[in-house]
């Protein structure tokens, strides 16, 4: 972060210096886990489900934290900020914020982050503020997007999915006086909330990978979370650049909602940034060639999953548009990796059983995505193939149905070995048997205690396994259990 003094803090959020002269100066990062803190930092204290951030104070003083931004005195040096207001308490709800001091502390930390992007972007040619929303996909590309962007200059992008009201400013607040590009991850549980999160940190580049169906439950429809996703591309500016998916009509029509220049991206003809000849190998890592007006190269991603490809194209139009060459954007698409854990991990024991760990989180588009990869690396029968799924949380009342699609496609595709963990999911066997299973019998389990009992005592050397399900349902254990981790 950059360096501010309590007083220019206390300022920014209408707060006041407690127990602090206001020219004690914040030199280190900002945190709010007491435990991270070090010498020259802001800790935030937040309350949470079991404990309150406003106790770890002199914990975090001791640790070496100039102050605390806080909702209320804690007996060491803070910046208390003033109660939240209706819209805070909307825009920043948090579990366990009982009365509202969480919202109020969250919205002195957005107000913070906002402070210091307006600061780093001026003069001009300073700082670019890259956001990603969609219903799948946003860390992935957010990742592709950091790596492409990294070689022209520092850039900061969130760790993992760091994507709501606190990750957003948290990373924001990780820019400083060097940093080029901050490449965002933005999230929404409701409408307005992508909106508020670009207040934060105003987007240049807006970039809307897809509409599905990840959080139907609280938008009620797909149209509904067009509306929300669209609030990214409604808050470019008119020199900003929105990079939208050709292949997808409810994000396509987010042209007409933008003042910013649009490039569109995919494997339709009216692409501008296109993919053609796409081809999978063996592991399921796409080679495709990247068709642009600057010309044509062949890529071959190191990710797998035929679903990197429109990844990989928002990223190229991105670093396309921030000025490196189609080269450059090429070359850094082939060397880039898989930066967040749980998502397309792939990991081959010694006997040869393949576990592609996608467990981190899970919605009807982005579990099919990873059934095709699961089918394209059993090389159509060549290796046993299993399937470990748990619940896709937060579909509403398409939950049941949604499920059951799943249990077909996973018949479709002639997964080899269905499991589903925990009666959650029951809809997802229910359905394969619908379909009519041509092989063994989809078994529903209790628990991941069940489900992993059932694949050390039936998995065969050169099988390969998917584990993936709402982060809710905690699949990683399986997928830590069969690779010798702590389950």
């Amino acid at each position: 972060m950059i360096r501010l003094t309590l007083a220019e803090i206390a300022k920014i959020t209408g707060g006041r210096v407690v127990d602090a002269t206001g020219e004690e100066v914040v030199t280190g990062s900002v945190e709010f886990d007491s435990r991270r803190v070090g010498p020259g930092g802001l800790f935030v204290a937040l309350p949470g489900e079991k404990v309150d951030g406003h106790d770890f104070a002199a914990t975090a003083a001791a640790a070496g934290a100039v102050a605390t931004l806080a909702a209320r005195e804690v007996g060491v040096p803070a910046v208390v900020v003033p109660p939240a207001d209706s819209a805070h308490k909307r825009s920043f709800a948090l579990i366990g914020d009982t009365d509202g001091s969480g919202a109020a502390v969250l919205a002195g930390l957005a107000k913070i982050a906002r402070a210091v992007v307006d600061r780093l972007g001026e003069p001009a040619g300073g700082l670019v503020v890259v956001g990603v929303t969609g219903s799948s996909g946003k860390t992935s590309t957010k990742d592709l997007i950091a790596q492409v962007l990294e070689p022209m200059g520092p850039t900061v992008a969130p760790p993992g999915s760091f994507n709501n009201e606190l990750g957003h400013p948290w990373t924001v607040l990780r820019a400083d006086r060097d940093t080029r590009h901050l490449v965002l991850e933005l999230s929404a549980r409701g409408p307005g909330h992508i909106r508020a999160l670009c207040e934060v940190a105003p987007p240049r580049v807006g970039v809307v990978l897809n509409v599905g169906s990840a959080h139907l439950g609280e938008f009620g429809s797909r149209e509904g979370i067009a509306r929300t996703k669209g609030e990214l591309a409604e808050a470019l500016p008119p020199d900003g650049v929105a990079v939208l998916n050709a292949d997808d009509p409810l994000v396509s029509a987010m042209a007409e909602r933008t003042r910013a220049r649009v490039v569109l991206v995919g494997e339709s003809e009216k692409a501008e940034v296109r993919a053609v000849d796409v081809e999978l190998d063996d592991r399921a890592r796409a080679t495709f060639t990247l068709v642009t007006k600057h010309g044509e190269r062949r890529v071959r991603l190191g990710l797998h999953g035929a679903h990197h490809v429109g990844n990989a194209l928002s990223a190229a139009a991105v670093g396309l548009e921030l000025g490196a060459s189609l080269d450059e954007v090429a070359a850094r698409l082939e060397q880039a990796r898989r930066l967040s854990e749980r998502r397309m991990e792939v990991t081959t024991r010694s006997d040869g059983v393949t576990v592609v760990n996608d467990s981190y989180n899970a919605n009807p588009e982005s579990v099919a995505a990873a059934l095709r990869t699961l089918a394209r690396m059993g090389g159509e029968g060549e290796r046993r193939t299993w399937a470990v799924l748990g619940v896709m949380a937060e579909l509403g009342d398409a939950g049941e149905q949604e499920h059951e699609q799943i249990g077909r496609l996973a018949v479709r595709l002639h997964i080899d070995r269905l499991v589903a963990v925990d009666e959650r999911a029951g809809g997802i066997r229910h359905g394969a048997r619908l379909e009519g299973v041509n092989g063994e019998e989809p078994v529903l389990v209790p628990d991941v205690e069940a489900a992993v009992a059932l694949l050390d005592a039936e998995l065969a050397p050169g099988d390969v396994v998917l584990v993936k399900a709402s982060k809710a349902a905690a699949l990683w254990r399986v997928a830590d259990a069969l690779l010798g981790a702590s389950a």
